[in-house]
């Protein structure tokens, strides 16, 4: 289970980010903790409005002059791509864009078993038996520092174009370059998609937004951050996808079951692109490109089903090596990095299988395909000679390839970036390479950065659950690396109802939060939610806009639920014995006070009513600051509040007009009840912060009780007299037995008892009117031979009366009553 981290954030901020951008306290949460903190940041991030133009590549002009002189020469040239998407669709978009020029123009293709990666000496010497003059490699190249100048020796000019990270000691081909941070370009995380089509937008072949749907595809796929101008290079792509006239496109979209009306992030991502993978991972990846090259809508349709069914052969090989690799990490048990192998694993499954490894154990993963001659072989390797491949992934904090450049000694070659990588080594160096990677892992992984983490983006409300939200928050698409879909937390959420679905696999149930019931799922969970039906626990959830047979709701996708262990609260109405607190109401001043003298009522208000009570609390915890909590009265609040959630303080609107300075060293104010009156309203503007409404109906009935048990006294003065007076006289024990109310009626407190405030107020009445005596000494009290009388006699029961009659006219329209 992951820990559950609620990051700080600045409430100034996300209100400015309300006011200004119009956008819901959910959404502006999201933005400040994600460092959009300014509107106009936000509103660029939200709304990105453009991309660098193709010169701010410094060099860029160099590779164009190459090209357009081969072009003109009439020269053959070769466009050498990768055999992952990214390399497929820069394959692509590069040879259209070369054909649109007039140049004649084949492309080449490594094969991820027989070639690797990369740029090869191998593959020089076919380029040059083909008659090649001009090679554009795409997606590669930047390290192949030897193998360009071996094409120069041959006669072949090379261009560049690459986004990968160049070799550890700084060298660089001999040839026009094109790549991110070689160049100074302005943003540096293209993919190889990306840069191959700023160099086609330089040579002229291409309009702005032409390719654009294979620019969206590889970046995507690709697991390059989606922000700055990526995200407004996946944002045209995927309005330019949605009406593609590409045959191979649609039929892409067709087998995988995409409504082009409907395309995001994740239908790139996980329908289209392993689709077009599967071709490199299973045979060569030459299909794919001439599925996206493809005119003809027959012949599109044949390799499209083609490499759906590929793809539905490697799930099963993936699943198979998934089982075999976890086998191994067991018989290695815990380690701070795994290096797993198998002979006969196919090298086009080892890295979706590298994923799996490194999600679910938290751990840098490498997964090597050894050559099928011989037993498969695991965590004790014997020798090989053929070079092995394999495939790298890891976990937030490490930088994968720092990892391999310290272990370099151990491998032929290597490539890749800080979370993915690949590469080959001989069978015998798999033991020396495991042990310095895991000696590497040990040195720079911390306990915090082992431990998985659930970061949350806002605090949620039920009641915030609906349609309007998930769609609000598809503001932020495309979500991916770099921007991921938001995690909002439900503080204090019960589950109910839980049902299995889709073969007992998954789950679905209903999230009670904040008087809500909003419906949820839970996959790959074995319809197990992990949790006790009614137990009180925060959930991480995903919020979806779901479209299922021509309707469209919101879904809530969770994520991971913890039991509430929040932390504890501090009780600022201090209980004194219960005799003293009622003997101080008899001193009490009756007018109601006014105005603090050199106190300011500059607080801001925000108005939360309708929401859940415990996210209001969450949010203001998170907020930063000192919260108090204020309610019509604590033991009843504090029963509901303690184990669901904490680390605020509480106080009753009584406690706090006896002492407002309490409020003013408050930096959020939150009311869970409303206030009785203008006095308890005062005092939450009283000083400056913020003031967060937090009460609904079901707090609004409950404030009115309390009302009518506190100030309502006509029953209560009854009660307590026609108990007194058989008795003549108490004294002592029975004096507090009496006044608590102990089997007394549920308006005059019911298993709580009257509060000594109220049992005060009687007392006072009582007395007022000459029905009983307070005498000295020991507390006793005793009844007189009174005559008849009227309770208005008493100047204490007219105050306590009309504090009821006021309290009850503010009370009947409080929850409609303005939040400012």
């Amino acid at each position: 289970m992951p820990r559950l981290e609620i990051p700080g954030y600045d409430l100034a901020l996300a209100l400015k980010l309300e006011r200004e951008l119009g956008v819901s306290h959910v959404l502006a949460q999201i933005l400040v903790r994600r460092g959009l903190g300014d509107p106009v940041a936000a509103r660029v991030f939200l709304e990105p409005a453009g991309e660098h133009p193709p010169s701010a590549f410094a060099g860029i002009e160099q590779a164009v002059s190459v090209i357009q002189r081969h072009v003109a020469q009439g020269s053959q040239i070769a466009v050498h791509g990768d055999y992952d998407v990214d390399g497929v669709c820069a394959t692509a978009l590069m040879v259209r864009a070369l054909r649109e020029l007039g140049a004649q123009v084949e492309w080449v293709l490594p094969s991820r078993a027989e070639d690797g990666y990369g740029f090869t000496s191998d593959s020089v010497s076919r380029l040059v038996a083909r008659g090649v003059q001009l090679v554009i490699t795409v997606d590669c190249g930047i390290t192949a520092v030897d193998e360009v100048a071996e094409a120069g020796q041959a006669g072949i000019d090379v261009v560049v174009t690459d986004h990968h990270r160049p070799r550890a000691d700084g060298c660089l081909p001999d040839c026009p370059v094109v790549h991110p941070t070689v160049c100074h370009y302005p943003f540096a995380d293209l993919c190889g998609t990306g840069v191959a089509y700023k160099l086609a937008c330089a040579l002229g072949a291409h309009s702005p937004r032409e390719d654009l749907e294979l620019v969206a595809l590889a970046t995507v796929a690709d697991l390059v951050p989606l922000r700055g101008e990526n995200r407004f290079l996946v944002r045209t792509g995927l309005r330019a996808l949605a009406g593609t006239e590409k045959p191979g496109l649609r039929a892409l979209l067709d087998v995988a079951g995409c409504d082009p009306s409907g395309l995001d992030a994740g239908a790139l991502g996980f329908r289209l692109a392993p689709r077009i993978n599967a071709a490199g991972r299973l045979a060569r990846a030459d299909a794919g490109v001439e599925l996206l090259l493809c005119p003809d809508e027959a012949r599109a349709h044949e390799i499209a089903v083609e490499l759906d069914r590929l793809n539905g052969e490697r799930r099963a090989i993936e699943q198979r090596i998934t089982w075999e690799a976890q086998a191994q990490v067991a018989e290695l048990g815990a380690r701070s990095a795994y290096v797993l192998a198998g002979a006969g694993w196919n090298p086009g499954v080892v890295g979706i299988v590298a994923s799996r490894i490194a999600e679910r154990h938290h751990r840098p993963a490498i997964v090597v395909a050894l050559p099928a001659e011989g037993p498969a072989r695991g965590p004790g390797l014997g020798q090989g000679s053929e070079l092995a491949q394999g495939s790298a992934r890891s976990i937030p904090g490490f930088d994968l390839l720092g990892a391999l450049h310290a272990c370099a000694e151990h491998l032929e070659r290597y490539g890749g970036h800080q979370a993915a990588a690949g590469l080959t080594i001989r069978p015998d160096a798999i033991e020396p390479f495991r042990a310095a990677l895991e000696a590497y892992a040990s040195s720079v992984l911390t306990s915090e950065l082992l431990t998985p983490v659930e970061r949350i983006d806002a605090l949620v409300s039920g009641s915030e659950l609906g349609l309007g939200l998930a769609e609000e928050l598809e503001l932020l698409e495309p979500t991916g690396i770099g921007s991921p879909r938001p995690r909002l937390l439900i503080p204090g959420a019960r589950f109910g109802d839980c049902r299995t679905m889709g073969e007992g696999r998954h789950a679905r149930f209903t999230v009670l939060a904040g008087g809500s019931r909003t419906p949820a799922v839970a996959f790959g969970c074995d319809g197990r939610l992990g949790v006790e039906p009614g137990e009180a626990v925060d959930a991480a959830f995903r919020l979806e806009r779901n479209c299922w047979n021509g309707a469209v709701e919101s879904r809530l996708l969770l994520r991971h639920a913890w039991p509430c262990a929040p932390p504890p609260i501090e009780i600022l109405d201090p209980e004194e014995p219960y005799l003293a607190a009622a003997w101080a109401e008899l001193e009490r001043v009756l007018e109601e006070p006014g105005p603090v003298a050199g106190m300011v009522l500059n607080r801001t208000v925000l108005d939360r009513r309708g929401h859940s009570p415990l996210t209001a609390l969450a949010d203001a915890v998170a907020a930063g600051g000192p919260v108090l909590a204020v309610c019509a009265d604590v033991p009843r609040r504090l029963e509901g509040l303690r184990t669901r959630c904490g680390g605020f303080a509480l106080i009753t609107y009584h406690a706090l007009e006896r002492d407002p300075v309490l409020a003013i060293q408050a930096e959020h104010l939150v009311a869970l009840d409303p206030p009785a009156g203008d006095v308890h309203d005062r005092l939450l503007r009283l000083g400056t912060g913020y003031t967060h409404l937090s009460w609904g109906e079901a707090e609004l009935r409950f404030a009115q009780q309390m009302h009518e048990l506190e100030y309502g006294l006509r029953s209560s003065l009854i009660a307590l007299y026609r108990a007194l007076r058989p008795l003549r006289r108490v004294v002592g024990e029975e004096v507090e037995r009496l006044l608590r109310g102990q089997g007394g009626t549920a308006a005059e407190g019911g298993g709580h008892g009257r509060p000594p405030r109220l049992a005060g107020r009687l007392i006072r009445v009582l007395a007022e009117l000459e029905l009983v005596q307070i005498e000295p000494g020991p507390p006793a009290l005793a009844t007189t031979e009174a005559a008849s009388t009227t309770l208005e006699r008493s100047p204490a029961y007219r105050a306590y009366a009309k504090r009821y009659q006021d309290g009850r006219l503010f009370l009947s329209s409080a929850s409609l009553r303005p939040a400012g």
